[in-house]
């Protein structure tokens, strides 16, 4: 039996699979849904999880954040109050989850995100809190 944590939307849900999405978007009001979608799929965190997870300074909504460390190997759990927000947390967790310290400081979010006409969609908040989140995340 696997005793690593379950990735928190199931093996279909990759980085691959994302892009692949955003890519099949004809506007940003169907990216907009995807987001939406895929925030859907983060399992909602109890509030003894919320109350031992980490702050993430930055992001105007409430976002919770919390990681394990198996094996050298990462893997997070995240929920937000906002819609987007945990979408976002979605598309950022698929890309670090089960990964190593040095593939999570390594990995291209710039990228990432340029490769599905994102950031430049989002208002300013919402994308310096997204950075908020990464910036957490390879600080662990």
């Amino acid at each position: 039996m696997n005793s690593f944590p379950a990735h928190p939307f199931g093996t279909d849900i990759t980085t691959d699979v994302i892009l692949s999405q955003m890519a099949n978007c004809r506007s940003w009001e169907d990216k907009y849904r995807v987001v939406i979608q895929l925030g859907k799929k983060l399992p909602v965190l109890s509030e003894a999880q919320k109350m031992h997870s980490l702050n993430v300074p930055g992001c105007e909504s409430k976002v919770w954040l919390s990681v394990q460390e198996k094996e050298n190997l990462y893997y997070f759990s995240a929920d937000s109050d906002a819609r987007i927000v945990k979408g976002l947390l979605a598309i950022v967790l698929a890309a670090v989850e089960g990964k190593t310290r040095e593939d999570i400081q390594s990995f291209q979010f710039d990228d990432y995100f340029k490769s599905m006409d994102l950031i430049h969609h989002l208002s300013e908040s919402r994308s310096n809190g997204m950075y908020a989140i990464i910036e957490q995340i390879r600080t662990i």
